[in-house]
């Protein structure tokens, strides 16, 4: 029987798992009740199950019957501070949380793929390091299991890695999508604040108002954008917080600003840095200001290995056929810090619509949104999906 074939037999459970996380989301690093739920499912299987130290992480490693490489396959865990109006069936039962991103999906298809390579275990040439990682969602688990040993797991470090990625409008029900080269965003922060001098809204003259400054700002980092970046390399600056003042005839002494910053290049990541911050601080100076700018490096560009991404695209076709997978164009904005996987081991990261085949994908509520829906139909495709990438690279062939 296929991989494919076993995922589908195996549907019921996976369906039970991805439910149960759904009913009970929990947000960060720290997951117990999460945790708790993927030990069970993985309980029986040969696996050596490490826990984490700084996170509810859970780090297993599977031995093939025979020496061989190592391949990492990871699916993170978190959910959102999201109230959920999905009108699904199966829903949140946690106030103000929500599996917003389809991390119950990663987390039970890579559940499923234990189960699956497993019962293959005689028939593997080297191992499998399971990653189920907490604190996507910007507190880079990814990073914090890397430093606590996932890569070393096995005795060795991985000669490649993979990830999965649900999304739950944009692409078809069960259509998978990679490419090689930048994959992800890299994802910063920039916080601003502009100190001044109070005094009465009749009378600016007489004090020293931050909020036009910080206006100035807003708008210059759109055109240094426009100006100082190439084109064809990317630079996204979206102010999404903007705070000044309590009234409207009182100038404040201090106005403060939030901003995303998104990039696609390690040469774009590095320049933006040092571009964003001296301009905020030279308006500020010609305006007789004070102004504090803090630059947050959050997750690097996700950067999917060629030979990798190659290797990936001719499994789904070959398994799913010409029709499932689709080359992406160019790189989807969102960020991950599966890029911390990827600076250090060969990696692909793929995406695979999840949208309800009843839906237009067009008009879907997009990850993130309360009204997010992921069809449980996709679970028995990304397991085997998972299962099929590492049998193939440990020369489980014709599975």
């Amino acid at each position: 029987m296929s991989l494919r074939e076993s995922a589908a037999d195996m549907r019921d459970e996976l369906v039970r798992l991805r439910h149960a996380l759904h009913r009970e989301p929990e947000l960060g690093l720290d997951l117990p009740r999460t945790q708790e739920k993927v030990l069970t499912a993985l309980s029986g299987l040969p696996l050596e199950v490490r826990l984490g130290q700084k996170l509810s992480s859970i780090t297993a490693v599977l031995r093939g019957a025979r020496p061989g490489p190592t391949v990492l396959l990871r699916g993170d865990m978190d959910a959102l501070p999201v109230s959920e109006r999905s009108g699904a069936a199966v829903t949140s039962q946690v106030h103000g949380r929500m599996h917003a991103c389809g991390h119950d999906l990663h987390t039970t298809m890579l559940a499923g793929a234990a189960h699956l390579l497993a019962a293959r275990r005689d028939r593997l040439a080297g191992n499998v390091v399971f990653m189920f990682q907490p604190g996507e969602e910007g507190q880079g688990g990814a990073k914090i299991m890397i430093d606590e040993g996932v890569l070393d797991a096995a005795g060795e470090r991985p000669v490649a890695a993979y990830a999965l990625h649900v999304i739950s409008s944009v692409l078809p029900q069960g259509v998978f999508v990679t490419k090689s080269g930048p994959i992800m965003a890299a994802a910063d922060r920039l916080i601003v604040t502009v100190r001044g001098a109070g005094g009465h809204g009749s009378a600016p003259h007489r004090a020293n108002d931050p909020i036009p400054a910080a206006c100035e700002m807003v708008t210059a980092l759109q055109t240094m954008v426009t100006r100082g970046f190439d084109v064809f390399d990317p630079v996204v600056v979206t102010v999404g917080s903007f705070h000044a003042g309590t009234t409207d005839n009182v100038i404040p002494e201090e106005a403060r600003f939030e901003a995303t910053i998104r990039s696609f290049s390690s040469a774009s990541h590095a320049r933006i840095q040092e571009r964003a911050v001296s301009l905020v601080k030279g308006i500020a100076a010609a305006h007789g200001l004070d102004v504090e700018a803090e630059y947050e490096v959050s997750y690097p560009v996700t950067v999917n290995d060629g030979s990798e991404a190659d290797f990936v695209g001719s499994t789904i076709r070959e398994v799913y056929g010409e029709q499932r997978f689709i080359k992406a164009p160019q790189p989807f904005t969102g960020s991950e810090d599966f890029s911390f996987v990827c600076d250090q081991v060969p990696s692909a990261f793929v995406a695979l619509g999840a949208c309800p085949s009843d839906a237009d994908p067009g008009k879907a509520a997009y990850n993130h949104a309360p009204e997010a829906l992921f069809d449980d139909a996709v679970l028995s495709d990304g397991t085997a999906l998972y299962a099929e990438l590492a049998a193939r690279r440990l020369g489980l062939a014709a599975t």
